[in-house]
């Protein structure tokens, strides 16, 4: 199957401004857009598509839309993930107490990677004289349609509930719940076409494995049909194709991001985590962090989920909660109990210290206080690592530096490492509950009120990272390597 700009696959530079934001949807906030068609439109051909990065990898259902009234007696039709990562999607006839369309996609191909970016395309035209027309799906630009378990198929002339004169919703299912966890970018509703993935995306001329959006502005979204681009911040739920737009529930101006299918931005990793498993939540398209230890054996931590071996780079971290003995720094990938426990940790905790193999890594460092924004810096060309707290770089650090490291912890390259890579990593060791607000740049935990880009002009920091660091996405890494 065709890469989607992911982990540390390198974004195309082509076609850079198509897709410009994305919008976050927190599942704990039951946030979701609807409106209601005024009639009906075509319900026996249409198509959806819409990009999508998810944040769950356990849990319940995840639902992407969902139309129709099923209390109503009028039946719904659905896309949604499991909590295991299968995709579904089915359409369901009240009066006749049957299924339009039923599909559900194998154990052995699941949907389930939080740091990529996915592009979903569902094209259906029940008036095909031959069934394997009717309706075809797929997924970052392949055709994935004989890969799913075929329940249920449409019949000739089929009437979908689709295009109707009931809610759409999306985010959430049609028994209203079940919320969807993640960021959604590019979505459309095609009324009376249905069209192939090549409608909405094109494999990248220099990189042919990697598909990516394409300008949709010039098709025809028909009476029922509509555009969500999420490019304002005020109107996320704006119709940039012209129609009634939709309503917006628990979402606000903060939830529109800079994680997009053209430039995919780091977060938590909640796959990834050491030999103690502890207690955490992961909230807020994986920007937020939340452990609770319960003292010995509840030691945890989570990864990014992009990595780098070259490069100079720049996060913040918000510090909420009670744990001295939390941590924000770099990590190896390594499994270990906890972060600053191994030789390739270098982790700033929060009595005021720097922890490299469970030791003291030295310098003078101050420990932060509840709310402060942690910033760090790692310099991966000269192998030096830096903290700073509310913008001030401590033990007189100065990233600028170079191989001279003022103020830096020097850091095992990471040739050497065990694994060739380091991570951003938070987190927890023993009791105590504590709060990471993330800030990769593309979407953040906590609301930055200044606003400052990196010299690239990407991401969206509280401080200036300093000259010459960058925020983790695809594009810088395609430029830095990684």
């Amino acid at each position: 199957m065709p890469l989607i700009l992911s982990g540390n696959v390198a974004s195309a530079t082509a076609d850079a401004d198509v897709v410009t934001n994305s919008c976050r949807f927190n599942n704990d906030d039951s946030p979701y857009m609807h409106k209601t068609p005024a009639g009906a439109g075509n319900r026996r051909t249409f198509t959806i598509s819409v990009w999508f990065k998810t944040s769950t990898v356990a849990g319940g259902n995840s639902y992407i839309l969902s139309t129709g009234d099923y209390d109503g007696g009028e039946g719904f039709f659905q896309i949604k993930l499991s909590n295991a990562g299968r995709l579904t999607i089915d359409d369901y006839d009240t009066s006749g107490s049957s299924y339009n369309l039923r599909w559900v996609t194998p154990s052995t191909h699941l949907i389930r990677d939080p740091s990529a970016w996915y592009h979903l395309v569902v094209a259906v035209d029940s008036t095909q004289a031959v069934q394997a027309n009717r309706a075809k799906v797929y997924l970052n630009g392949t055709n994935i349609s004989s890969d799913f378990t075929q329940t249920t198929s449409p019949s000739q002339n089929d009437d979908f509930h689709v295009n109707l004169d009931q809610i759409v919703q999306i985010g959430r299912s049609q028994n209203n719940d079940a919320y969807f966890d993640g960021y959604l970018a590019e979505f459309c509703v095609i009324d009376g076409s249905q069209l192939a993935a090549t409608s909405f995306g094109e494999f990248d001329e220099d990189s042919p494995t990697i598909w990516k959006p394409i300008d949709v502005s010039g098709l025809t979204f028909g009476t029922n049909g509509f555009y969500l681009d999420f490019e304002a911040s005020d109107n996320l739920g704006n119709d940039a194709n012209g129609g009634t737009d939709l309503t917006e529930v628990n979402l606000a101006a903060t939830d529109q991001a800079t994680d997009i299918p053209t430039n995919n931005f780091c977060t938590v990793n909640p796959n990834h985590f050491g030999t103690e498993i502890g207690t955490v939540t992961m909230s807020e398209g994986n920007t937020i962090f939340s452990a609770a230890g319960t003292g010995s054996s509840s030691d945890t931590f989570r990864s990014s989920t992009m990595a780098v071996s070259t490069g100079k780079w720049y996060a913040e971290f918000k510090l909420t909660g009670t744990a001295t003995a939390s941590g924000v720094g770099i990590n190896s990938g390594n499994q270990v109990a906890y972060i600053g426990s191994n030789s390739y940790d270098y982790i700033f905790g929060f009595s005021g210290i720097v922890y490299n193999n469970d030791s003291d890594a030295g310098g003078s460092f101050a420990a932060p206080a509840t709310n402060d924004i942690i910033g760090v810096a790692v310099d991966l060309d000269n192998n030096k690592i830096y903290w700073s707290e509310n913008g001030s770089f401590l033990n007189s650090g100065d990233p600028t530096s170079g191989a001279t490291g003022t103020g830096a912890i020097s850091v095992t390259a990471s040739s050497s490492n065990g694994t060739g890579f380091y991570h951003f990593a938070v987190g927890d060791a023993g009791s105590g509950t504590v709060t990471f607000e993330c800030n990769f740049g593309g979407s953040s935990g906590f609301t930055v009120s200044s606003g400052n880009a990196d010299a690239n002009g990407y991401g969206n920091f509280e401080y200036a990272p300093p000259s010459g660091y960058y925020a983790l996405c695809t594009k810088n890494l395609a430029e830095f390597g990684g």
